[in-house]
């Protein structure tokens, strides 16, 4: 048996987020192309693109806790 991969190290990981977030926003992006030219109904269409925004917003922001797992993002390190 071969032994397990490696996790990426720091600079390998953050190039694996990367490229991962760029595919997820282009996937948001032609998802919005079709919903923005596919739906006749002003409401609809507008409901489904801004479905869509919020998923790319938390897409984007969620990157942070890929790239630094395990970081809580405060500095206090006091259990409360």
């Amino acid at each position: 048996m071969e032994p397990p991969a490696e996790s990426p190290s720091g600079a390998s990981l953050e190039l694996v987020v990367t490229k991962k977030l760029l595919l997820a926003l282009a996937a948001y992006v032609g998802l919005a192309a079709l919903a923005f030219l596919t739906l006749s109904d002003p409401r609809i269409r507008a409901a489904t693109l801004l479905i869509l925004g919020m998923f790319a917003v938390k897409t984007f922001i969620r990157r942070g806790d890929m790239m630094h797992p395990g970081d809580e993002g405060g500095s206090d390190d006091k259990p409360m």
